[in-house]
Protein backbone atom coordinates (compact mmCIF):
# COMPACT_ATOMS: atom_id res chain seq x y z
CA UNK A 1 0.00 0.00 0.00
CA UNK A 2 1.59 3.24 -1.16
CA UNK A 3 1.65 6.27 1.08
CA UNK A 4 1.27 9.83 -0.13
CA UNK A 5 3.94 12.21 1.11
CA UNK A 6 3.51 15.92 1.29
CA UNK A 7 6.31 18.19 0.13
CA UNK A 8 6.81 20.91 2.75
CA UNK A 9 8.18 23.34 0.13
CA UNK A 10 5.10 22.91 -2.08
CA UNK A 11 2.83 23.40 0.90
CA UNK A 12 4.64 26.59 1.80
CA UNK A 13 3.89 27.97 -1.68
CA UNK A 14 0.14 27.62 -1.20
CA UNK A 15 -1.90 30.80 -1.10
CA UNK A 16 -2.43 32.14 2.37
CA UNK A 17 -6.00 31.85 3.64
CA UNK A 18 -8.17 34.94 3.41
CA UNK A 19 -9.10 36.91 6.45
CA UNK A 20 -12.36 36.30 8.29
CA UNK A 21 -15.38 37.08 6.15
CA UNK A 22 -13.71 36.02 2.90
CA UNK A 23 -11.85 39.32 2.45
CA UNK A 24 -8.22 39.24 1.35
CA UNK A 25 -5.64 40.42 3.82
CA UNK A 26 -4.35 43.94 3.37
CA UNK A 27 -0.92 44.26 1.86
CA UNK A 28 1.69 46.27 3.64
CA UNK A 29 2.32 49.81 2.43
CA UNK A 30 5.76 49.65 0.90
CA UNK A 31 7.66 52.52 -0.70
CA UNK A 32 6.89 51.19 -4.18
CA UNK A 33 3.13 51.05 -3.51
CA UNK A 34 3.02 54.50 -1.92
CA UNK A 35 5.03 56.09 -4.74
CA UNK A 36 2.80 54.37 -7.32
CA UNK A 37 -0.36 55.78 -5.73
CA UNK A 38 1.16 59.26 -5.45
CA UNK A 39 2.30 59.31 -9.08
CA UNK A 40 -0.74 57.76 -10.74
CA UNK A 41 -3.54 58.81 -8.38
CA UNK A 42 -2.36 61.70 -6.24
CA UNK A 43 -1.00 63.91 -9.03
CA UNK A 44 -4.06 63.60 -11.36
CA UNK A 45 -6.37 64.12 -8.37
CA UNK A 46 -4.46 67.24 -7.35
CA UNK A 47 -4.64 68.60 -10.91
CA UNK A 48 -8.39 67.87 -11.05
CA UNK A 49 -9.06 69.58 -7.73
CA UNK A 50 -6.89 72.60 -8.63
CA UNK A 51 -8.15 73.24 -12.16
CA UNK A 52 -11.73 71.85 -12.04
CA UNK A 53 -13.27 71.66 -8.58
CA UNK A 54 -11.64 74.77 -7.11
CA UNK A 55 -12.59 77.07 -10.05
CA UNK A 56 -16.12 75.69 -9.97
CA UNK A 57 -16.35 76.43 -6.22
CA UNK A 58 -15.05 79.92 -6.94
CA UNK A 59 -17.71 80.37 -9.62
CA UNK A 60 -20.45 79.41 -7.16
CA UNK A 61 -19.08 81.98 -4.69
CA UNK A 62 -18.88 84.83 -7.23
CA UNK A 63 -22.37 83.93 -8.46
CA UNK A 64 -23.61 84.94 -5.02
CA UNK A 65 -22.08 88.41 -5.23
CA UNK A 66 -22.68 91.63 -7.16
CA UNK A 67 -19.07 91.75 -8.38
CA UNK A 68 -18.57 94.16 -11.30
CA UNK A 69 -15.48 92.36 -12.58
CA UNK A 70 -13.05 95.28 -12.69
CA UNK A 71 -12.65 96.08 -8.99
CA UNK A 72 -12.09 94.32 -5.69
CA UNK A 73 -15.32 95.66 -4.21
CA UNK A 74 -18.33 93.39 -4.06
CA UNK A 75 -21.27 92.56 -1.81
CA UNK A 76 -22.55 89.11 -0.93
CA UNK A 77 -26.14 88.82 -2.17
CA UNK A 78 -26.80 85.12 -1.62
CA UNK A 79 -29.25 83.55 -4.06
CA UNK A 80 -30.52 86.88 -5.34
CA UNK A 81 -28.79 86.47 -8.72
CA UNK A 82 -30.35 83.06 -9.26
CA UNK A 83 -33.78 84.34 -8.27
CA UNK A 84 -33.43 87.21 -10.73
CA UNK A 85 -32.25 84.83 -13.47
CA UNK A 86 -35.45 82.82 -13.47
CA UNK A 87 -37.45 86.03 -13.69
CA UNK A 88 -35.37 87.34 -16.59
CA UNK A 89 -37.29 86.84 -19.86
CA UNK A 90 -34.14 87.14 -21.97
CA UNK A 91 -32.32 84.45 -20.00
CA UNK A 92 -35.35 82.16 -20.08
CA UNK A 93 -35.52 82.63 -23.86
CA UNK A 94 -31.83 81.70 -24.11
CA UNK A 95 -32.46 78.64 -21.92
CA UNK A 96 -35.26 77.50 -24.24
CA UNK A 97 -33.04 78.07 -27.27
CA UNK A 98 -30.20 75.90 -25.96
CA UNK A 99 -32.71 73.23 -24.92
CA UNK A 100 -33.98 73.19 -28.52
CA UNK A 101 -30.43 72.95 -29.86
CA UNK A 102 -29.62 70.10 -27.47
CA UNK A 103 -32.76 68.25 -28.56
CA UNK A 104 -32.32 68.62 -32.34
CA UNK A 105 -28.63 68.99 -33.18
CA UNK A 106 -27.23 65.79 -31.55
CA UNK A 107 -30.03 63.59 -32.90
CA UNK A 108 -29.82 64.86 -36.48
CA UNK A 109 -26.02 65.06 -36.55
CA UNK A 110 -25.46 61.56 -35.19
CA UNK A 111 -28.17 60.09 -37.43
CA UNK A 112 -26.50 61.55 -40.51
CA UNK A 113 -23.03 60.58 -39.27
CA UNK A 114 -24.15 57.02 -38.61
CA UNK A 115 -25.73 56.83 -42.06
CA UNK A 116 -22.50 58.00 -43.69
CA UNK A 117 -20.42 55.58 -41.61
CA UNK A 118 -22.65 52.60 -42.40
CA UNK A 119 -22.70 53.47 -46.12
CA UNK A 120 -18.91 53.67 -46.22
CA UNK A 121 -18.18 50.54 -44.17
CA UNK A 122 -21.07 48.24 -45.09
CA UNK A 123 -22.24 49.57 -48.44
CA UNK A 124 -20.07 47.33 -50.59
CA UNK A 125 -21.11 44.40 -52.78
CA UNK A 126 -24.06 42.34 -51.55
CA UNK A 127 -22.19 39.10 -52.29
CA UNK A 128 -19.04 37.83 -50.67
CA UNK A 129 -17.56 39.09 -47.39
CA UNK A 130 -18.97 42.28 -45.90
CA UNK A 131 -16.77 45.21 -46.85
CA UNK A 132 -17.11 48.89 -47.50
CA UNK A 133 -17.53 50.78 -50.73
CA UNK A 134 -14.67 51.59 -53.05
CA UNK A 135 -12.66 54.77 -52.46
CA UNK A 136 -13.79 54.78 -48.80
CA UNK A 137 -10.71 56.78 -47.77
CA UNK A 138 -11.67 59.56 -50.18
CA UNK A 139 -15.17 59.82 -48.71
CA UNK A 140 -13.75 59.86 -45.19
CA UNK A 141 -11.50 62.80 -46.05
CA UNK A 142 -14.33 64.70 -47.75
CA UNK A 143 -16.72 64.19 -44.83
CA UNK A 144 -14.05 65.16 -42.27
CA UNK A 145 -12.97 68.32 -44.11
CA UNK A 146 -15.57 70.72 -42.56
CA UNK A 147 -14.37 69.78 -39.07
CA UNK A 148 -10.79 70.75 -39.96
CA UNK A 149 -11.89 74.33 -40.66
CA UNK A 150 -12.11 76.36 -37.41
CA UNK A 151 -15.66 76.87 -36.18
CA UNK A 152 -15.41 80.66 -36.33
CA UNK A 153 -14.37 80.46 -40.00
CA UNK A 154 -17.26 78.10 -40.75
CA UNK A 155 -19.68 80.55 -39.13
CA UNK A 156 -18.30 83.54 -41.05
CA UNK A 157 -18.41 81.65 -44.36
CA UNK A 158 -22.02 80.66 -43.88
CA UNK A 159 -22.92 84.19 -42.75
CA UNK A 160 -21.78 85.33 -46.19
CA UNK A 161 -23.63 82.44 -47.84
CA UNK A 162 -26.85 83.52 -46.11
CA UNK A 163 -26.43 87.17 -47.08
CA UNK A 164 -29.78 88.31 -48.55
CA UNK A 165 -28.24 90.55 -51.24
CA UNK A 166 -24.99 88.92 -52.33
CA UNK A 167 -25.24 85.46 -50.75
CA UNK A 168 -24.47 82.40 -52.84
CA UNK A 169 -27.46 80.48 -51.44
CA UNK A 170 -30.04 82.99 -52.63
CA UNK A 171 -28.24 83.28 -55.95
CA UNK A 172 -28.40 79.52 -56.58
CA UNK A 173 -32.05 79.25 -55.54
CA UNK A 174 -32.98 82.23 -57.72
CA UNK A 175 -31.19 80.70 -60.73
CA UNK A 176 -33.25 77.56 -60.18
CA UNK A 177 -36.41 79.61 -60.62
CA UNK A 178 -37.33 79.91 -56.94
CA UNK A 179 -38.37 83.22 -55.45
CA UNK A 180 -35.57 83.74 -52.92
CA UNK A 181 -34.22 87.07 -54.13
CA UNK A 182 -33.22 89.19 -51.11
CA UNK A 183 -34.57 86.53 -48.74
CA UNK A 184 -33.07 87.10 -45.28
CA UNK A 185 -32.35 83.67 -43.81
CA UNK A 186 -30.82 85.05 -40.62
CA UNK A 187 -33.13 88.06 -40.41
CA UNK A 188 -36.42 86.18 -40.08
CA UNK A 189 -37.50 84.58 -36.82
CA UNK A 190 -38.85 81.51 -38.62
CA UNK A 191 -35.58 80.67 -40.41
CA UNK A 192 -32.86 82.02 -38.11
CA UNK A 193 -32.70 79.06 -35.73
CA UNK A 194 -32.99 76.38 -38.47
CA UNK A 195 -30.15 78.13 -40.32
CA UNK A 196 -27.98 78.05 -37.19
CA UNK A 197 -28.78 74.36 -36.70
CA UNK A 198 -27.86 73.62 -40.32
CA UNK A 199 -24.44 75.26 -39.94
CA UNK A 200 -23.88 73.47 -36.64
CA UNK A 201 -24.72 70.08 -38.17
CA UNK A 202 -22.73 70.75 -41.35
CA UNK A 203 -19.63 71.60 -39.36
CA UNK A 204 -19.69 68.56 -37.04
CA UNK A 205 -21.26 65.65 -38.93
CA UNK A 206 -17.96 64.69 -40.62
CA UNK A 207 -16.08 64.25 -37.35
CA UNK A 208 -18.68 61.92 -35.88
CA UNK A 209 -18.92 60.01 -39.15
CA UNK A 210 -15.19 59.24 -38.93
CA UNK A 211 -15.64 58.33 -35.24
CA UNK A 212 -18.41 55.85 -36.11
CA UNK A 213 -16.38 54.43 -38.99
CA UNK A 214 -13.57 53.60 -36.57
CA UNK A 215 -16.06 52.02 -34.15
CA UNK A 216 -17.70 49.91 -36.88
CA UNK A 217 -14.28 48.72 -38.05
CA UNK A 218 -13.87 47.16 -34.60
CA UNK A 219 -17.02 45.04 -34.91
CA UNK A 220 -16.08 41.36 -35.51
CA UNK A 221 -16.70 40.39 -39.14
CA UNK A 222 -18.19 37.07 -37.96
CA UNK A 223 -21.25 38.91 -36.64
CA UNK A 224 -21.98 40.40 -40.04
CA UNK A 225 -21.35 37.10 -41.79
CA UNK A 226 -23.77 35.32 -39.45
CA UNK A 227 -26.39 38.01 -40.02
CA UNK A 228 -25.96 37.74 -43.77
CA UNK A 229 -26.32 33.96 -43.66
CA UNK A 230 -29.58 34.45 -41.75
CA UNK A 231 -30.81 36.63 -44.61
CA UNK A 232 -30.39 40.06 -43.02
CA UNK A 233 -30.00 43.02 -45.34
CA UNK A 234 -27.97 46.17 -44.83
CA UNK A 235 -30.70 47.95 -42.85
CA UNK A 236 -31.36 44.93 -40.64
CA UNK A 237 -27.63 44.43 -39.97
CA UNK A 238 -27.35 48.08 -38.97
CA UNK A 239 -30.17 47.77 -36.42
CA UNK A 240 -29.34 44.30 -35.08
CA UNK A 241 -25.54 44.21 -35.23
CA UNK A 242 -23.96 47.63 -35.72
CA UNK A 243 -25.99 49.77 -33.31
CA UNK A 244 -25.90 47.36 -30.32
CA UNK A 245 -22.17 46.83 -30.79
CA UNK A 246 -21.18 50.52 -30.94
CA UNK A 247 -23.79 51.64 -28.41
CA UNK A 248 -21.22 53.03 -25.95
CA UNK A 249 -19.57 55.06 -28.71
CA UNK A 250 -22.94 56.54 -29.69
CA UNK A 251 -23.67 57.42 -26.06
CA UNK A 252 -20.33 59.18 -25.64
CA UNK A 253 -20.78 61.06 -28.91
CA UNK A 254 -24.29 62.12 -27.90
CA UNK A 255 -23.02 63.56 -24.61
CA UNK A 256 -20.13 65.47 -26.23
CA UNK A 257 -22.34 66.84 -28.99
CA UNK A 258 -25.07 67.76 -26.51
CA UNK A 259 -22.55 69.72 -24.44
CA UNK A 260 -21.38 71.52 -27.60
CA UNK A 261 -25.00 72.34 -28.49
CA UNK A 262 -25.73 73.68 -25.01
CA UNK A 263 -22.70 75.95 -25.27
CA UNK A 264 -23.09 76.85 -28.99
CA UNK A 265 -21.15 80.09 -28.67
CA UNK A 266 -18.78 80.15 -31.63
CA UNK A 267 -21.19 79.26 -34.44
CA UNK A 268 -23.99 81.50 -33.14
CA UNK A 269 -21.66 84.39 -32.39
CA UNK A 270 -20.24 84.27 -35.90
CA UNK A 271 -23.68 84.10 -37.52
CA UNK A 272 -25.80 86.30 -35.21
CA UNK A 273 -23.69 88.10 -32.58
CA UNK A 274 -26.71 89.99 -31.18
CA UNK A 275 -28.91 86.93 -30.67
CA UNK A 276 -30.96 87.06 -33.86
CA UNK A 277 -34.42 88.55 -34.45
CA UNK A 278 -36.34 88.77 -31.16
CA UNK A 279 -33.51 86.81 -29.48
CA UNK A 280 -34.61 83.72 -31.41
CA UNK A 281 -31.04 82.34 -31.54
CA UNK A 282 -29.64 83.78 -28.31
CA UNK A 283 -27.78 81.20 -26.23
CA UNK A 284 -26.84 81.22 -22.55
CA UNK A 285 -23.15 81.66 -23.39
CA UNK A 286 -23.98 84.69 -25.56
CA UNK A 287 -26.17 86.20 -22.85
CA UNK A 288 -23.38 85.55 -20.34
CA UNK A 289 -20.82 87.26 -22.57
CA UNK A 290 -23.01 90.33 -23.14
CA UNK A 291 -23.92 90.59 -19.46
CA UNK A 292 -20.32 90.36 -18.28
CA UNK A 293 -18.36 92.37 -20.82
CA UNK A 294 -21.02 94.84 -22.00
CA UNK A 295 -23.08 95.43 -18.88
CA UNK A 296 -20.25 94.81 -16.38
CA UNK A 297 -22.33 92.45 -14.20
CA UNK A 298 -19.83 89.64 -13.65
CA UNK A 299 -21.56 88.20 -10.60
CA UNK A 300 -24.84 87.90 -12.46
CA UNK A 301 -23.05 86.45 -15.50
CA UNK A 302 -21.28 83.91 -13.31
CA UNK A 303 -24.68 82.77 -12.03
CA UNK A 304 -25.62 82.11 -15.67
CA UNK A 305 -22.49 79.98 -16.04
CA UNK A 306 -23.38 77.96 -12.95
CA UNK A 307 -26.89 77.33 -14.30
CA UNK A 308 -25.41 76.27 -17.66
CA UNK A 309 -23.07 73.84 -15.87
CA UNK A 310 -26.01 72.32 -13.96
CA UNK A 311 -28.05 72.02 -17.18
CA UNK A 312 -25.10 70.25 -18.83
CA UNK A 313 -24.82 67.77 -15.96
CA UNK A 314 -28.57 67.10 -16.11
CA UNK A 315 -28.33 66.49 -19.87
CA UNK A 316 -25.48 63.99 -19.40
CA UNK A 317 -27.42 62.24 -16.62
CA UNK A 318 -30.49 61.97 -18.86
CA UNK A 319 -28.43 60.40 -21.66
CA UNK A 320 -26.97 57.84 -19.24
CA UNK A 321 -30.42 57.12 -17.79
CA UNK A 322 -32.04 56.63 -21.21
CA UNK A 323 -29.20 54.37 -22.30
CA UNK A 324 -29.56 52.36 -19.10
CA UNK A 325 -33.36 52.06 -19.36
CA UNK A 326 -33.15 50.90 -22.96
CA UNK A 327 -30.78 48.07 -22.11
CA UNK A 328 -27.37 49.70 -22.48
CA UNK A 329 -24.50 49.12 -20.09
CA UNK A 330 -25.73 45.71 -19.00
CA UNK A 331 -22.99 43.19 -18.41
CA UNK A 332 -23.37 39.50 -17.83
CA UNK A 333 -22.40 38.86 -14.27
CA UNK A 334 -20.66 35.56 -13.71
CA UNK A 335 -20.17 34.33 -10.22
CA UNK A 336 -16.45 34.21 -9.63
CA UNK A 337 -14.99 31.38 -7.54
CA UNK A 338 -14.04 32.22 -3.99
CA UNK A 339 -10.54 33.53 -3.59
CA UNK A 340 -8.12 30.75 -2.83
CA UNK A 341 -10.66 28.04 -3.65
CA UNK A 342 -9.38 24.98 -5.45
CA UNK A 343 -10.75 24.01 -8.85
CA UNK A 344 -13.41 21.34 -9.03
CA UNK A 345 -11.95 17.89 -8.55
CA UNK A 346 -8.74 19.19 -7.04
CA UNK A 347 -9.77 18.02 -3.57
CA UNK A 348 -9.55 14.42 -4.58
CA UNK A 349 -6.30 14.82 -6.44
CA UNK A 350 -4.24 14.92 -3.26
CA UNK A 351 -5.48 11.63 -1.92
Amino acid sequence: MSETTTNPKAASRRREPAARGGRPRRRKLTFDRVSFFIAFLGVPLAVFVTFVLYPFAQAIFWAMTDWAGYSQDYNFVGLENFTELFQDEIFLKALRNVALLAAVVPFVTLSLALGVAVAITLGGPSKGPVRGIGAASFYRIISFFPYVVPAIIVGLIWAQMFDPNAGLLNGILTKLGLDFEEFSWLGKKSTAMPSVMFVFIWGLVGFYAVLFIAAIKGVPAELYEAARIDGAGRFRMTLSVTLPTIRDTVQTAYIYLGIAALDAFVFVQALLPQGGPDNSTLTISQDLYITAFTKGKFGYATAMGVVLAVVTLVFAALVFAVNRLTGGGEEKKQKAPARGALPAGAEGGAQ
